[in-house]
């Protein structure tokens, strides 16, 4: 039986295929795309692809069911959280301006099964995203017209009564996805000239609504005879805050588009920033004064704001605010349909996806087949699928991709940056790899005597320290770190720290209501997992980190990823069982993609090392001077005329 298990070496093999990173081409501005995108308009992308249905019809269904008033407070912390989140993809998209967002920011940091993972994920965010704004706009026109479009499906097509689906076909959401698939067909030119068009008027509707509603408002439906401010409590407050993550999942659109900016690495942080600083106030306004014009328990869900006008008996007011929605529902939907074939473009570029959807059209250069693939399957979702199921399913995906982004920024902040292969030496030779220095008492091979002299000078040289390494103030006290190579003990301590992460929010959010742990076991757990997330954190800190000041840098690091992290876990434990068990269904469908295509057609994979014909080796001695450290060796392609020496071998070895 033993004979059937797999070897070690096999294992280990094995694992390394599922966390090989992604190798970056030298000139990362090389794209097919057009590079047509300017700062401006990549803001007013992020603006459209967060301010749509989120504040036309999120806004009331969470006052209402979850938070009451409170909605503004949990605004704020979803607010505050996406900062976090949006300064880490700032960061990657000025330094990898390519297409493929969280998928490649997780590729080219941490390994290919958790990209795959990460870009599995966000394609169901964004096909969930489309899909759940486009039952959104067929609501708010609906509305209009006193539901008779409704009315008239119910009556000659029928109505379903299933858990999760819709109680009836919304032919009018599907429609809408298909013209909107057609436009986007036509190149990003057109498609960010559209988007300007639909977020100037979004823009001015909003404006109208603030003005309009502050003078309608009433601070007597925050009383006490109304429910008060936070009817539902704290962890209505929370659990509101990860529902209206929904609302802020738009700025990634900034950093799926960074391989179409002109400008990247100066366009990407700057958009971002703008974008979800104009979004989070409008949020925040919109339902301050939502909550003010009438009683938050009264308010329909479907299409709160225009309700809220026809109530307080300004019809024409909310026509123009039902209107208005509809012109920002449709920058969404162009925002979505925007992204989501560019990712899948990323992953099919990069083998791990079928090949047909890395297809670019040569006139409009844009991925032509993605953009009517996953279109089409948009516009099923939004046929059949209930809008509130579609959120609460969109939610884990977006704060899992944004978790794995704040642990790449501090994996990539604490690598050693990539030495450029030296050029060709005399006789047509190519030069060795460059590899990285050995760690105390241990004999390394090299192929480049220049190279390794530098090497041991530096090594000789304790004031110059690379990425990843100790920092000196703190190597007389974990003088054993300094064995490891430069980033090992970072990664290791990430890891530790998600799952310190994991633990204490999960203590948090079911120790006294699953659990039903007892006062000190609970205060234990506490202070244990705390303490593990405190001192990873602290070890990450003493180690030295890049410092680059071409591109846009994240401060605070690791505490502003870290603090990322813990928010994001926390509110993902937040959300109902229901979403997890379908999140680990989508998850097993990805991995058998993955295992039966990806794996195998990964042009990672695919890269085999080319064999090197070396004429002299050396091998660099731990200890000695520097003759006696650095001494050539018999190359292994060369039979030896001599009974070998038992240093030079071990060294070998």
């Amino acid at each position: 039986m033993a004979r059937w298990l797999p070897r070690s070496t096999d294992l280990a093999r094995f694992c390394q295929k599922l966390n090989r990173v992604k190798t970056l081409e030298d000139d990362m501005m090389e794209t097919s795309f057009n590079r047509c995108l300017s700062t401006i308009d990549l803001t007013l992308l992020g603006i459209g692809g967060m301010v749509g249905s989120g504040l036309y019809v999120l806004t009331g269904t969470v006052a209402k069911e979850i938070a009451g008033p409170a909605v503004i407070v949990s605004f704020i912390i979803a607010g505050f959280a996406s900062l976090l989140a949006a300064l880490c993809y700032a960061e990657f998209g000025a330094r990898v301006p390519k297409t493929g967002s969280a998928y490649m920011f997780t590729y080219v940091s941490v390994g290919e099964i958790w990209a795959f993972l990460i870009g599995w994920n966000v394609l169901l965010e964004y096909m969930i995203g489309g899909a759940a704004v486009a039952r959104a706009w067929s609501g708010y026109l609906d509305s209009i017209f006193n539901h008779k479009i409704k009315n008239f499906t119910e009556t000659h097509v029928g109505a379903w009564q299933v858990p999760f689906l819709a109680r009836y076909p919304d032919f009018l959401a599907a429609a809408i996805l298909l013209v909107a698939t057609a436009f986007i067909s036509f190149g990003a030119k057109v498609s960010s000239w559209l988007n300007h068009v639909f977020s100037a008027i979004s823009m001015g509707v909003i404006l109208f609504i603030l003005i309009m509603g502050f003078v309608l408002a009433q601070p007597k439906n925050w009383s006490a005879q109304e429910g008060g401010f936070a009817p539902y409590g704290l962890s209505g407050i929370m659990a509101g805050t990860a529902t209206c993550f929904y609302a802020f999942v738009g700025f990634d659109v900034i950093a799926a588009s960074s391989e179409e900016a002109r400008n990247p690495q100066r366009a990407v942080p700057r958009a971002i920033a703008f974008s979800l600083g104009l979004a989070t106030g409008a949020y925040i306004l919109v339902s301050v004064v939502l909550t003010l014009m009438v009683p938050w328990h009264t308010l329909d869900p479907d299409s709160a704001l225009a309700d809220a006008f026809y109530r307080r008996g300004y019809a024409w007011a909310g026509f123009l605010v039902a209107a208005g929605s509809i012109c920002a529902m449709n920058t969404v939907l162009l925002s979505n349909l925007f992204s989501l074939p560019r990712i899948v473009y990323a992953m099919a570029e990069d083998g791990l996806f079928f090949q047909v959807f890395s297809q670019v059209h040569p006139y409009t250069q844009v991925p032509v087949v993605g953009i009517v693939v996953f279109g089409l399957l948009m516009a099923l979702l939004a046929l059949v699928f209930d809008l509130e199921a579609l959120v609460q399913f969109l939610s884990i995906g977006t704060l899992l991709a944004y978790t794995f982004v704040a642990a790449s920024i501090i994996v990539l902040r604490f690598q050693q940056q990539k030495v450029d292969a030296p050029a060709p030496a005399a006789g047509g030779q190519p030069s060795p790899e460059l590899h990285e220095g050995p760690s105390a008492g241990e004999l390394k091979e090299y192929e480049s005597f220049s190279d390794k002299l530098q090497l041991v000078d530096r090594a000789k040289n304790k004031e110059h320290r690379e990425p990843g390494q100790l920092k000196a103030a703190f190597e007389p006290y974990l003088e054993f770190l300094s064995d490891f190579y430069p980033g090992e003990v970072v990664t290791v301590a990430v890891v530790t720290l998600m799952v310190s992460a994991i633990c204490l929010c999960s203590i948090l959010v079911f120790g006294n209501t699953h659990l039903h742990l007892p006062t000190w076991s609970y205060s234990l757990l506490l202070v244990l997992f705390s303490l593990g997330f405190l001192l990873s954190l602290l070890l990450i800190w003493a180690h030295e980190q890049q410092c680059n000041t071409q591109t846009f840098q994240i401060p605070l690091v690791p505490l502003s990823p870290a603090l990322s992290i813990v928010l994001n876990i926390y509110l993902m434990l937040k959300l109902s069982y229901m979403t997890w068990l379908r999140f680990a269904v989508w998850l097993l469908l990805g991995l058998l993609v993955y295992f039966g295509y990806g794996i195998w057609h990964s042009k990672e994979n695919l890269r085999e090392p080319r064999p090197q014909q070396v004429s002299a080796r050396y091998v660099v001695f731990p200890s000695g001077s520097l003759e006696e450290r650095v001494q050539a060796v018999q190359p292994s392609s060369q039979p030896t005329t001599g009974p070998p020496d038992t240093d030079t071998e071990d060294g070998k070895r």
